[in-house]
């Protein structure tokens, strides 16, 4: 008898129906679960539910950001809400002015911008002393001039707007000549400069401004390069005068720097009368280069201010008394010629 074949009829193989088993369970489970949220469900559907969603893995980004680069915060766009302010302030007159036309607002943002980079990174200034200029109260800065251009003046104002704790506003006093300038004239109102007459310097001493004049005058920013750091006569000690009247401190200021900007060669007198000029300076840049020679050199500066000269303890008459007023100026002149001579000596180089 022929041994008969057992022919296997195809049906369900267990091991796929196993495979499907959880699929059902897992389909069934997330029926219950959308059942139980819209019924009010119950913990075991919940359960289900948050257990399906839990298996889901989050989708991450293609790449993960380095260390350190992630976006920083933009600054251009608070400096640019600030500008448009400040225009829209300009436009519609919405800002302060003293008496004698200063401009707060207009001198830190726009007048002393460009003087900041010259500060820092052109003459390198260095400051020394401002621990002894008062935080508040009217006092007067008595500094040597020189380097042909007054920048001697408008870096000593740097120096005490942007380095002093309390960012004192230094109020100078400046010849007739610069207010008769066109545009020059107006900058110098709105920067905080007055005229260098007596009631001027002791308004502002009385209402606690910080004054600075610079005695030399043209005498001193004219000089010739071979008589450098040899200071000029102080005038009349009219400064001496508004301090005893005020009871201000006199504070003496060497700058040491400022006569290697422009070094004065020669004088061209009557280039000088023909353009009612106090002076035609001959540098070795002008005016051979033209408007090149506008340049300055790159000198090293050191603006240093002295110990104070109190004037409180004097009586009441004392700027009546010419041999006071006298005296009193040359002990600021003397204070300013040594300490200039100390400055040069411990100066390493010019330009360095």
């Amino acid at each position: 008898m022929t041994d008969a074949r057992v022919i296997p009829i195809k049906g369900k193989d267990p091991k796929s129906s196993a495979r499907k088993k959880p699929v059902a369970k897992k389909a069934a489970a997330s029926k219950g679960a959308s059942a139980g949220a819209r019924s009010g469900g119950s913990r075991r559907s919940g359960g289900s539910a948050a257990a399906a969603t839990a298996e889901e893995p989050e989708p991450r980004p293609a790449h993960e950001p380095l260390p350190g680069a992630e976006p920083e915060p933009v600054a251009w766009d608070r400096k640019v809400a600030n500008a448009l302010a400040f225009m829209r302030r300009r436009i519609t007159g919405d800002y302060e002015v003293d008496e004698f036309g200063y401009d707060r607002e207009l001198t830190d943002r726009v007048l002393n911008a460009p003087l900041r980079p010259i500060y820092s990174r052109w003459f390198r200034v260095e400051t020394r002393g401002l621990e002894n200029i008062p935080d508040e109260g009217g006092a007067l800065v008595v500094a040597n001039h020189s380097g042909t251009i007054a920048l001697d003046s408008l870096m000593t104002s740097v120096a005490l707007l942007d380095h002093h704790p309390a960012r004192r506003q230094l109020r100078m006093l400046g010849a007739n000549l610069v207010f008769k300038t066109p545009v020059v004239g107006d900058f110098a109102r709105k920067s905080g400069s007055t005229l260098a007459c007596g009631p001027d310097a002791e308004r502002l001493l009385n209402k606690g401004e910080l004054v600075g004049v610079w005695p030399e005058g043209f005498k001193g920013v004219g000089k010739p390069f071979s008589e450098r750091y040899k200071l000029q006569r102080f005038g009349r000690g009219g400064f001496v005068s508004a301090a005893l009247r005020t009871k201000s401190p006199i504070i003496p200021c060497a700058i040491v720097g400022a006569e290697e900007t422009y070094p004065i060669l020669a004088n061209a007198k009557t280039l000088a009368r023909m353009m009612g000029l106090p002076y035609f300076p001959i540098t070795p840049t002008f005016p051979m280069l033209g408007p090149l020679g506008l340049v300055p050199l790159p000198s090293k500066w050191i603006i240093e201010f002295g110990e104070p000269i109190y004037t409180d303890g004097y009586p009441d008459d004392a700027a009546d008394d010419p041999m006071l007023v006298f005296n009193l100026t040359d002990q600021v002149r003397e204070t300013i010629q040594q300490t200039l001579y100390k400055l040069l000596v411990q100066r390493r180089s010019v330009f360095l």
